[in-house]
């Protein structure tokens, strides 16, 4: 019979540990879990969380399509450049000071990484940024390709800026992800080079009076709110980030501080996203301090972009009254049998984060139990459960680079003698179905399914528009 010692026990506990650990650790992709600097790519294919769609009833076509996109990915801005020039040169003074220590036999130097030493800014000398990257271009481009496949009935019309209008912010970023996007929707449409190119216009409207797209720099009241409430969000983060870098000066022999983790965050989340570099600063993380990092960043949007404040979804009902006059005119025009080539069949709008997420709150996308009856009540909701938790609200979801809201607009004859078909209480001929970066997502005002009647999709709206004029 074996016998059993306290200290053997401990170390077969400690060894399971550890095992179960390095389990997760090796399961977790670090690129999935970057908030709102997640690439297309790594976000899409997530699962969004939606309980079984309930598909689109036969007889049913598409005859309108509203689009919603954050720009694609792009590099760091100008300010972000200069504070990782900053990072490497903390990090040489960091390393100067543990050769020193391991001069005088205080510590080992085999515990730091190599890469620190001598590493410099990939952005190392750039004086502009935030522009968008190839990998952003690309992720357009496909979006483009991938929704003229899943609707041709909506693309077979020659080209024509009243039949699928386009715009963007003035933000160059933006009007570039809509040019990616539209070369791809209207390749072989024309005869510019061996794709058969055509041009298409893109539109913007001033900074100063973008009230549909970049509604965050119009709202006097909202800038005021954000800048009143950016330390406190910022005091929200500093516990964890003391937390992490606690742990890594035990790790790595380093005297890092708070900064120097949000600074490291912010390189891995750089590095991963643009550069597909995930062994150097995210290296330095576990899979559950990543996990935390990325929970402070989803606090900060949701508290300063999402449903943490109603001002901050209020601002997109502009954008959503545009969306559900365009369905009403595309009724009108089916109603009364316009003529292909005279009606419009899609509005494409490429803004940014400020935008995508305002506008996915007013759909009352992503939210928890009872959370949607406290939003139409303008009450504060909780903020997303801390990891190891589980949430709705993930910034890498609901708005990675070229994040996208589509709202279908589907004619629905029906089989009974009005034409109709019945659904939630009432009889309509037209729903609408809204696709989450290219994915049916349930709406909380729809009686949790995908596919909303559209009188019912107006009802809430005026219900939003109520309180926003009030």
């Amino acid at each position: 019979m074996a016998i059993w010692y306290p200290n053997r026990l401990l170390l077969t506990i400690l060894v399971s540990f550890l095992l179960r650990v390095a389990s997760n650790d090796e399961g977790f992709d670090v690129r999935q879990h970057l908030s709102t600097a997640t690439s297309y790519g790594a976000a899409k294919n997530v699962n969004l969380g939606v309980h079984g769609s309930t598909g689109i009833p036969n007889g049913c076509s598409a005859i309108h399509l509203n689009l919603v996109s954050r720009h694609g990915t792009r590099s760091p801005t100008k300010k972000r450049i200069k504070e990782l020039d900053q990072l490497a040169v903390r990090l040489d003074d960091l390393l100067r000071e543990a050769k020193l220590e391991a001069d005088k036999g205080k510590l080992s130097l085999q515990k730091i990484p190599a890469w620190l030493s001598g590493w410099q800014s990939p952005w190392k000398g750039r004086k502009k940024g935030g522009e968008l990257v190839i990998k952003g271009e690309e992720e357009l481009h496909d979006i483009g390709i991938r929704t003229r496949e899943m609707f041709p009935e909506l693309f077979s019309d020659e080209y024509h800026p009243d039949i699928y209008p386009i715009r963007a912010t003035q933000v160059p970023r933006a009007s570039a992800s809509a040019v990616a996007f539209g070369i791809a929707l209207f390749s072989g449409k024309g005869s510019l080079g061996p794709g058969m190119h055509r041009a298409f216009s893109v539109i913007s409207e001033s900074r100063a009076s973008d009230i549909w797209l970049r509604f965050h720099d119009t709202c006097e009241t909202y800038k005021e709110f954000r800048k009143s409430q950016e330390p406190a969000v910022e005091k929200l983060k500093e516990p964890i980030l003391d937390e992490i870098a606690v742990a890594l000066v035990k790790r790595f022999q380093l005297n890092f501080t708070r900064q120097d983790i949000a600074t490291l965050w912010f390189l891995c989340k750089q590095e991963a996203s643009l550069l597909d570099i995930i062994d150097q600063a995210c290296g330095l993380f576990t899979a559950s301090e990543v996990s935390l990092l990325e929970w402070t960043d989803d606090l900060e949007v949701f508290l300063l972009k999402g449903y943490g404040k109603s001002i901050n979804y209020h601002m997109g009902v502009p954008l959503l009254d545009d969306v559900t006059q365009s369905m009403e005119q595309a009724i009108l025009a089916k109603e009364e049998n316009h003529k292909p080539g005279t009606y419009e069949k899609a509005r494409l709008r490429f803004a940014h984060a400020e935008t995508v997420i305002p506008f996915t709150c007013l759909l009352g996308l992503f939210l928890e139990g009872s959370e949607f009856e406290k939003m139409q009540r303008d009450e504060p909701l909780p903020l997303p459960p801390k990891p190891p938790q589980d949430r709705n609200w993930k910034g890498s979801i609901i708005a990675p680079f070229s994040g996208n809201n589509m709202l279908v607009l589907y004619h629905c004859p029906g089989n009974d003698s009005s034409g109709t078909i019945s659904s939630g209480g009432y009889k309509s001929k037209y729903f609408v179905r809204v696709l989450h970066n290219e994915s049916p997502v349930t709406m909380s005002g729809c009686g949790n399914t995908d596919f909303c009647p559209f009188e019912l999709f107006k009802v809430l709206l005026i219900r939003l528009t109520f309180k926003h004029e009030l």
